[in-house]
């Protein structure tokens, strides 16, 4: 459905033909009235307001534009991507193209005029209709609402630490208890090893002897490396659970290094090959060849992949398919995580990052907050899309190269004098 127009300009419209002179010039009057009102109105709010057309092109913006992305008043008429180069401009032109009831939303960083962290809204300027007409974006100003967050994450930290170590406490326990057992089991069959043989008893004149048998090798043997095999697999569970923690609540800084995102992908794959041929999950990846490479920590990133993929894999039944995909812009790189799932509800979404919460019974709701941390560090953002009922999508995106402060153009002031 497209805008409603003021019952104002319906009016003029339908008896434009018959105006005068005088009335032209009331009706351009009261319009340069209404326009000089929007931008009194438009300049007062705190968010910024950015209008572009359906080519990119900027064509309308306020104050408050100008303060959080340092873009100057004479700069209309400039590319999106060059006042916002943090924004995949071309995802919202084909979103706008495509018509439909969608707001696209993003946070990103932004390192000019100063550091700041903004949210933004994006929704298509004609409604629900298909075509493009343009994008219309909202940038607020999240930096002090993250600093808060930070404030009182860091007030709580003890009491976090604390749930910490009792969440820790509760799912070690039963590995441990699991070792303690065959580690008993294991002891008691090499007792039966080290039991001194029995003397051979002596022969009776006319009768012959049973020989006595001790306890067989082979058969304690094969106990004890099905024990082993228990005790191994309990002691990488341990590995895991403990791994994970530590990560949560002592984050490594990343090595970046050039390396190309597919390999990561591959590498993650054929660590959880068996887990996901156990479940019997399909797998497809699309990965575009000849992929940029990239600044990135290979290790931290494939940790990363493993804890989305095995997320899709707890989301799905025997025979749903995982779906790994990478892509390219000219300033990023991406790669996403796709599962047939039952998707997340929308009441659960906002949360879904939070320390601790997971809808999971087994769950110990750090994974997707480890996820969210190492990509912020690589200066990158993840990317939500779930349905209920069809699945959902995990996007990262990675910059190609390290951000550097936007400068100003210089401008020709002439002579001095």
């Amino acid at each position: 459905m497209a805008l409603p127009k003021s019952s104002f300009l319906d009016k003029v419209l339908g008896r434009l033909g018959r105006l005068d002179t005088e009335g032209l010039q009331t009706v351009v009057q009261r319009i340069a009235r209404e326009r000089a009102f929007l931008e009194t109105l438009f300049n007062a709010i705190e968010d910024g307001v950015l209008v572009m057309d359906e080519a990119g092109t900027v064509i309308y913006f306020n104050q408050a534009v100008t303060r959080l992305i340092g873009v100057q008043p004479n700069e209309e008429g400039r590319h999106i991507s060059q006042c916002l180069p943090e924004v995949e401009w071309k995802e919202l032109l084909r979103a706008d193209h495509a018509g439909g009831r969608r707001v696209l939303r993003h946070e990103f960083e932004v390192h000019y005029p100063r550091p700041r962290f903004l949210r933004l809204y994006a929704a298509p300027l004609d409604g629900e209709e298909s075509g493009s007409s343009g994008v219309a974006l909202i940038l607020h100003d999240a930096t002090e609402a993250r600093q808060q967050t930070f404030a009182a994450i860091e007030s709580e930290r003890v009491q976090a630490l604390t749930l910490l170590a009792a969440s820790v406490a509760h799912e070690i326990g039963n590995p441990l208890n699991a070792l303690h057992i065959h580690l008993q089991l294991m002891e008691r069959e090499v007792r039966k090893l080290r039991l001194p043989a029995e003397p051979p008893a002596p022969k009776l004149r006319g009768r012959a002897t049973t020989p006595v048998v001790g306890p067989d090798p082979a058969e304690i043997a094969g106990k004890l490396e099905k024990y082993l095999g228990v005790a191994r697999g309990e002691i990488h569970r341990l590995d895991y659970i403990i791994t994970q923690f530590l990560q949560a609540i002592r984050p490594a800084p990343v090595q970046l290094k050039l390396a190309s995102l597919n390999g990561v992908v591959e590498k993650t794959l054929e660590l959880l090959r068996p887990e996901l041929d156990n479940r019997g999950l399909a797998v497809k990846t699309k990965l575009l060849r000849g992929l940029t490479a990239t600044p990135v920590d290979s290790t931290q990133l494939q940790q990363v992949l493993v804890n989305l993929v095995k997320n899709a894999m707890q989301a799905m039944t025997r025979g749903g398919t995982l779906t790994l995909q990478t892509g390219e812009t000219p300033d990023s790189v991406w790669v996403s995580v796709t599962d047939t799932g039952g998707g997340i509800p929308e009441e659960q979404m906002s949360r879904i990052f939070e320390p601790f919460y997971t809808t999971k019974k087994k769950g110990s709701g750090l994974g997707l907050m480890i996820v969210q941390r190492i990509v912020r560090a690589h200066a990158g953002r993840i990317e939500l899309d779930s349905h209920v009922g069809r699945g959902t999508t995990f996007r990262v995106w990675l910059p190609l190269h390290e951000r550097r402060p936007r400068l100003l153009e210089e401008k020709n002031t002439g002579p001095a004098h």
